[in-house]
């Protein structure tokens, strides 16, 4: 099998096979279907909100390449009247600046540097993108989903609940059948912001956010929230996950932010900080009660929901080969959204023709040593991932994490 990989990720330097994870599942025995927000999906590997996902010609690349699927640039929410409170992150981008960040580890990796923050053109235009994500995904070619960032009042302060309603049920509309789907963006330059500098705050947010949007939906919806990394330590990152209960889905955890520069980076700083949090999940982080042990109560007149099984988990964070996806998905993940990867200069990706997208995904699945078959291989030799039905399932690694053995 390994002279069948070296083989395979040399013949597809030219061109990526569509439907490639048939090919993996028929030549090597290896179920690469994954799940992001209750969706099934027919790999691990998705595009995080961004500037890769402005508009209909990425989308429709994205597609072409086989990705798994694709979260919009964050929108940020109104009321009906137009107004904005967080009008502050509708930042028109800047210039993107691919670089090279060495870690506290000493290992050197890529970072994206932009001034940017939110979607800063209406919201009409927004949602024909919402639109043009919706065909997608009802012909099964791509799952798209929106992004959006809500008020985000100070602990005193009550929520603006005209934002959450107007917002969501146009993207309800936009969308369609439902249940609509939407990651919630808790931005890494909200973590410099003096909004996050107070903890009880930030729990109480995650505590009212997926309820709030829940309420102000006309029909079902999946919530995902894209969690920041926050201003403190490891366990504060914990307590933000445990917070969490009205959510479907986390997505674990948003890039770390540079308060000397003012942006935020990635780089193995942040894969680092993230994995060493997810391996302390167990047995602390689970849907437990709504009144987490030193938050504030819940604001009068919400209900809180009744706390179910655990959210789902989406890993994030210096994704830069199929070796770290298996390290996500050890730790729980059932899917994983990148963006830096997805920018490096041509020079650094071994395929030589497609988008950037294609190229990425070569690397991530085939490389012959770092790539996600390779990987799952080396856990089969290892005595640590057997075959079910003759397979190597990819979400066998998140359903047997934090298992005692």
């Amino acid at each position: 099998m390994r002279a069948q990989l070296e083989r395979d990720f040399q013949r597809f330097q030219r061109e990526l096979p569509p439907g490639f994870p048939d090919h993996v599942r028929e030549t090597y025995g290896i179920d690469l279907t994954a799940r992001y927000l209750g969706e099934t999906i027919p790999h691990p590997i998705g595009k995080g909100s961004g500037q890769l996902s402005l508009n209909e010609t990425q989308l429709a690349a994205d597609a072409e390449a086989g990705l798994a699927f694709v979260v919009l640039k964050t929108v940020i929410a109104q009321d009906e009247a137009g107004s904005q409170s967080m009008a502050a992150w509708a930042v028109h981008e800047t210039k993107m600046t691919v670089e090279r960040r060495r870690a506290a580890s000493n290992r050197t990796g890529w970072t994206v540097t932009w001034k940017g923050r939110g979607w800063d053109r209406t919201l009409d235009e927004y949602l024909a993108l919402v639109r043009a994500g919706r065909d997608l995904t009802r012909a099964r070619r791509l799952l798209v989903l929106p992004s959006v960032k809500y008020h985000l009042p100070r602990l005193q302060e009550p929520f603006r609940d005209a934002e959450y309603r107007y917002t969501t049920r146009r993207l309800a509309d936009a969308w369609g059948e439902p249940p609509l789907l939407v990651e919630k963006d808790f931005s890494p330059t909200l973590a410099g912001d003096s909004l996050a500098a107070d903890r009880g705050q930030i729990v109480r947010w995650l505590r009212e956010v997926p309820v709030r949007i829940r309420s102000a939906s006309p029909g079902p919806v999946r919530i995902a929230v894209k969690l920041m990394n926050a201003r403190f330590d490891d366990d504060f990152q914990l307590a933000m996950m445990a917070a969490c209960t009205g959510a479907d889905a986390l997505v674990v955890f948003n890039r770390l932010f540079d308060a000397e520069r003012g942006v935020a980076y990635g780089g193995w700083d942040l894969s680092e900080r993230n994995l060493r949090v997810l391996d302390a999940i167990a047995p602390r982080v689970s849907a437990g009660p709504p009144n987490t042990p030193g938050s504030p109560p819940l604001t009068p007149g919400l209900r809180p929901l009744t706390p179910g099984l655990r959210p789902g988990l989406c890993g994030t964070g210096n994704i830069c080969s199929g070796r770290l996806i298996v390290d996500y998905a050890r730790r729980g993940c059932e899917s994983v959204q990148l963006h830096t990867f997805f920018q490096l200069p041509l020079s650094e990706y071994a395929a030589t023709r497609g988008s950037r997208t294609q190229r990425a995904l070569h690397a991530l699945v085939f490389h012959p040593s770092d790539g996600l078959v390779a990987a799952m291989l080396e856990l089969e030799a290892a005595g640590e991932l057997e075959r079910r039905d003759g397979a190597l399932h990819f979400l066998d690694l998140a359903s047997h994490a934090h298992r005692p053995g």
